[in-house]
Formats: C-alpha cells, structure tokens, sequence
C-alpha cells in the first residue's frame, strides 16, 4: 500500500474527512511539501480554509514518508509569509472601503473580524503581528492594518515568519506525533491560543511596567535638588 493511498484513506476517516481535508491530502500527495506550502498561503489569503486542519495533516504526510517534517515546516512557513505579504499590499496600495467590500463577500469573514484586526494592531503594533499569527481569525486579517499603517516591510516580513514557524511548526510535529489521528490536534488548537493570549498580557504587563519605571526614574531627575557648584575665588 503506497503512502498516498495511506494518507487519502486516514483523511477519509477522519470527521469531516472530505472537502478542504480531502482536497489538501491530493494535493499534498500529488507536489510534496510545496503543495503544503500553497495551500497554507491560500489560507493566509482566504481565511475559511482552516490550518488547524491543513498544518498536522501536513505532518501526518511527512510521518507517512511523503516528505520530511523539516520541509513541511519550511514550506508551510515560507506558505504564511507569502500569503501575510500578499494581504500587506492590498492593504498598503487598495483604498480601505474597497477592502472593506471585497472581504464581506468571503464567506465566513464578517466586518468585525476587520475591526478586532485593526484594533488588535493599533493597540499591539509589531506584537501584533507576531503574536497575531498565532490567534484564529486574526493571523490573516492583521496583514491589512499593517500594510494601511505602513509598518515597514522588512520588520512585518520578520515577524510574520517568526509567528508562522513557532505555530506550523507546533502543529506540524502534532501532526507528525499523533499519525493516523492527525485531526485530533484541532481539538487543541483552543488551549494553545490561550497560552498565547496570557503571554501577549504578560508581555503588555512588561511593557507597561518598563514604561512606569522609567517615568518614574525621570520625575525623581527632575525633582532632585541641583547642586550648585562655585567656583573658587582667583
């Protein structure tokens, strides 16, 4: 039995095991890694194809011989950013309510995943992005906010495939680990975007309290009395 056969027949038992699932598996078996790559691009530009599903069946193909788990990471991560990049043009060169309109005929994007993207960016900035691309339903979406407000290039490009690896690769190796029961990672999917969450608190936590500090250090600056320093009479 050859692994393609193996992988089709493992996507068919899994719940919900045809469409998006069953089209990704013929691809993947069909180009290797790269149609891995693809189709996690696709999903940076058309939100609905999930890669809570796409990435450990991914894994589970590299476990099966198809490609190594190495390439599979390197694919699907080189996939996010050429995707993230795609939708930071669109919202650096196309005008907002154009975008605006073109995003409400997806389906299953609504206006206000639009609006908890941009408001997530203007409150986060760059941790946005690299955090973003760990949260469902703001991984895709961020990339707008971010080309609108001009965010430069090389440091979204950075960010984005740092984000991208730490969360295909997560869910790669899921895949991988578990074989034949590759879907039961999307049940998790939830628990990892928490520990997500309570890092991006810590993390503003930080930032706030650096900040504090540092006015702190700058009203006691001011308030320090000045010494007077004479000169010595000649």
């Amino acid at each position: 039995m050859t692994a393609r056969w193996t992988i089709m027949q493992a996507t068919a038992a899994a719940p919900g095991g045809g469409g998006i699932a069953g089209w990704a598996s013929d691809l993947m078996a069909t180009l290797g890694a790269p149609g891995a790559g693809i189709i996690v691009a696709l999903e940076n530009v058309f939100p609905p194809i999930p890669s809570e599903v796409i990435l450990p069946l991914a894994g589970f193909a590299a476990g099966r011989g198809e490609f190594s788990v190495l390439s599979a990471i390197a694919w699907t991560t080189g996939g996010s950013v050429v995707g993230a990049v795609a939708l930071y043009l669109v919202g650096m060169l196309a005008p907002e309510h154009r975008v605006r309109q073109a995003l409400s005929k997806i389906p299953m994007v609504h206006l206000e995943d639009v609006q908890r993207a941009e408001g997530w960016f203007d409150r986060h900035g760059r941790w946005a992005v690299f955090l973003g691309r760990m949260v469902p339903g703001i991984r895709s979406l961020v990339s707008l906010p971010a080309g609108a407000r001009r965010m430069p290039w090389w440091e979204f490009g950075l960010l984005t495939a740092l984000g991208s690896l730490i969360w295909n690769s997560v869910f790669v190796y899921g895949g991988y680990a578990l074989g034949s029961r590759w879907y039961l990672v999307e049940r998790y999917s939830g628990v990892f975007q928490v520990v997500v969450l309570v890092l991006l608190a810590a993390l503003v936590a930080f930032m706030l309290f650096k900040r504090y500090r540092r006015h702190r250090r700058k009203v006691k600056a001011m308030n320090a009395p000045t010494e007077l320093i004479e000169r010595p009479d000649r």
